[in-house]
């Protein structure tokens, strides 16, 4: 077992459900009549304004946005990424232009793409919640597409799995995740942006719509969310609503100090008239 104050690093849902089965234990020791009491108890009762209180978990749940990169993170990544192959540039591109998980990206077979319209086909089973959609690509990315089915085709001219390992071992097959995943770590380390990972291109895509001004529910229909809820947290990281608010507020607040101070001068106005 690792101990929670191990010093690993472990995510705060990750320690949650590690409590759990420990939790569990400890009930069938109480019922078994082994022990008297629970160390890894459900929480304290909290009187609160909710009907009954609440119960405040051993580990408090944390709630944490997505990371994205800054402007200069993502430059420096860019960088990196220009020097990659054909085939790595062209999946970097699609994660991000079409917030692609991992498993979706490297899911993706040559007829999922309609080169005329310039669209991919999300197919339902590689999905998180298997829903299916179809999702647009910029002009630049299809330039790079077309490209690489070029270059594909040189590799192998079958039909099937879009992206194709050039390896030695594993020639022509199908690209794993987990390669994927080792590119993109490279990617990471060596523009010196540990963070970067397969799933920060989805985050910084959808997040780039929500400052661009999308609707919520657009947003939650280009990423494949079947609750708005998980769309939520691009809006709030985009920081749009509050920049609106902020906006307005301060738009209101500046007419009403313009206004105070002409009435004040006609006010001076008006008083150095009358003294004359």
């Amino acid at each position: 077992m690792v101990s929670i104050d191990s010093g690993a690093g472990l995510a705060n849902a990750t320690i949650r459900q590690r409590l759990v089965p420990v939790r569990l234990f400890y009930d069938f020791l109480l019922e078994e009549g082994l022990r008297e009491s629970n160390p890894v108890g459900r929480g304290r009762y909290t009187p609160g304004r909710r009907a009954g209180g609440q119960q405040r978990g051993l580990v408090p749940r944390l709630t944490k946005l997505p990371w994205i990169p800054g402007e200069h993170e993502w430059l420096r990544i860019l960088e990196v990424a220009r020097q990659e192959s054909i085939r790595n540039r062209v999946m970097l591109a699609l994660a991000y232009d079409a917030a692609l998980r991992r498993e979706e990206l490297c899911s993706l077979r040559t007829d999922d793409v309609d080169p005329a319209h310039r669209t991919l086909r999300i197919r339902a089973e590689t999905t998180k919640n298997r829903l299916e959609r179809v999702v647009p690509c910029s002009a630049s990315t299809s330039v790079l597409l077309s490209a690489y089915l070029a270059h594909r085709a040189t590799v192998s001219r079958a039909r099937g799995p879009l992206f194709l390992s050039e390896s030695r071992r594993n020639y022509a097959q199908p690209l794993s995740l987990w390669t994927w995943s080792t590119v993109v770590r490279q990617i990471a380390l060596a523009s010196g942006v540990p963070r970067f990972s397969t799933h920060t291109t989805r985050h910084l895509c959808l997040t780039d719509l929500a400052r661009m001004g999308w609707e919520l529910h657009a947003i939650a229909s280009f990423a494949g969310h079947r609750h708005t809820d998980s769309t939520l947290q691009y809006i709030h990281l985009s920081g749009r609503d509050l920049a609106e608010k902020l906006k307005t507020g301060m738009d209101h607040i500046h007419s009403w100090r313009v206004q105070m101070l002409a009435e004040a001068d006609i006010s001076k106005a008006a008083a150095g008239g009358a003294s004359r």
